[in-house]
């Protein structure tokens, strides 16, 4: 089971073993007061199961004025101030994490060995040679020195680093992890977004849309397949149609978000690596979401341009220098047992993803739901109703601890008004969570969402 007991927490108090006669800690009793007096979103009766964090404020305050200032990360500050007091985590990414003991219990011998004789001194740079070499071999064209270990959003930030400069143009795909995008618009580039339309298979990107974004000033397209949030994966040509656009245009570089690769439902729907499509491109992958092993922070870009790593190196001297020696090892020995790991994460997600397809079947009054095609996320849409997804979402995990992802955390907004929220696929809590959520969204008091 994946539920976080905070025991302690007076926050999560619905699902505290105090006895009732126990007395509360006077620090707690504080802490009562404050959340019991603090305002309340819904109009329910019921007392709030997680307070506000109305400190942190909704997604950050802060505004990017201009060249050199990023904006606040919507998605992270959602999760900071949900994340470790909400006792169900519906929306995670990742899928369910790995125990110590049980990555150990599948190590190798070799693993094994660096990791009883390891030494906590500082690593190399480009990271611990047998990892980049294992790292290599998932890929097609790729050797030891076409790798760079990172922590994956570092990665990002380096690559656009390297290769960006005021005045370019980036496409990127949208609605999609924010620095994808908001990393190249605070170098000064101009970001063009890439949507999904609607069809009746779902949100689907068109890679004719795509090429229309493109122009000659165009020096970076950023993509994320299998999409987060919506779990599409293009189809039949079209991925070898959208890098040879990409490198039909001088001067412009792929940057492919592979951080799902792997995860695909259909093995026959998965993509080759865009670091094997073109020497011009660069593929970001790690340990956090295929692996389940996000607590490792490991990650890593692949490159067949030797000028462009050189770069990325330097420019890694200014950020982490080398990643931590327990983690490389640690990513080693997963990356080596990948195929037990993958394997055991497939079987969750098919689970998991058969009783959210019954689920929404039994509510097509209040959802509209397409399955991913990969990826461990979903991206239903709400139908009808009062309150907006974020509205609903604050609604739910306060009321019950429930914790989902507004589309306005991606500042998602279609003309059409329509509302989505994510959901996770991945998590082993997935039955007694989603009874929980049914239960909510049955009750007498449940209001119809979506406000316009």
């Amino acid at each position: 089971m994946c539920i976080r007991s905070y025991q302690g927490n007076p926050l999560v108090r619905h699902f505290s073993s105090r006895p009732a006669n126990r007395k509360i800690p006077m620090r707690d009793a504080a802490i009562l007061k404050r959340a019991s007096t603090s305002p309340k979103l819904c109009t329910s009766s019921k007392t709030p199961l997680v307070a506000k964090a109305s400190h942190l404020g909704d997604f950050g305050t802060a505004r990017a004025t201009g060249v050199g200032e990023i904006a606040p990360f919507k998605l992270e500050r959602w999760f900071a101030k949900y994340e470790f007091t909400a006792p169900y985590l519906f929306c995670c990414s990742d899928c369910e994490p790995m125990s110590m003991k049980g990555l150990l219990a599948i190590g190798d011998e070799d693993s094994l060995e660096r990791w009883e004789n390891l030494s906590l001194g500082y690593t190399e740079s480009a990271g611990l040679p047998a990892l980049l070499t294992e790292v290599a071999s998932t890929y097609e064209t790729t050797e030891a020195e076409d790798v760079l270990v990172v922590v994956p959003e570092e990665g990002i930030y380096l690559t656009m680093l390297a290769l960006l400069k005021p005045g370019d143009h980036v496409v990127a795909t949208y609605p999609g992890y924010q620095s994808l995008f908001e990393v190249a618009r605070s170098i000064g580039c101009k970001v063009d977004m890439w949507t999904p339309e609607p069809t009746a298979q779902g949100l689907q990107f068109n890679v004719d849309t795509f090429k229309k974004l493109l122009t000659p000033s165009t020096r970076l397209v950023a993509v994320n397949f299998p999409h987060n949030p919506t779990g599409f994966i293009p189809q039949g040509e079209a991925w070898s149609e959208l890098v040879e656009a990409v490198e039909a245009v001088p001067g412009c570089r792929l940057f492919s978000d592979e951080m799902y690769r792997g995860l695909e439902f259909d093995e026959g729907a998965r993509l080759t690596a865009g670091v094997d499509m073109s020497e011009r491109a660069v593929s970001l992958c790690g340990m956090s979401k295929v692996y389940a092993l996000p607590g490792l922070r490991i990650g890593w870009l692949a490159t067949r341009d030797s000028k462009l790593m050189v770069r990325l190196k330097e420019l890694k001297d200014y950020t982490t220098i080398c990643s931590s020696a327990p983690s490389e090892v640690l990513a080693l020995l997963g990356l080596r047992a990948r195929a037990r790991v993958v394997e055991r994460n497939m079987a969750l997600m098919r689970a998991n993803l058969a009783l959210l397809e019954e689920f929404f079947a039994r509510h097509p009054d209040k959802f509209r739901w397409h399955s991913p095609l990969g990826g461990t996320v979903g991206f239903p849409e709400l139908l009808g109703g009062e309150l907006s997804s974020k509205a609903w979402c604050q609604q739910l995990v306060e009321e019950e601890g429930i914790l989902l992802l507004p589309s306005a955390a991606y500042d998602y907004q279609p003309k059409d008004g329509r509302q989505h929220f994510r959901i996770g696929l991945a998590r082993a809590n997935m039955p007694e969570v989603l009874e929980r959520f049914e239960a909510w969204c049955t009750n007498d008091d449940y209001t119809k969402n979506t406000a316009r």
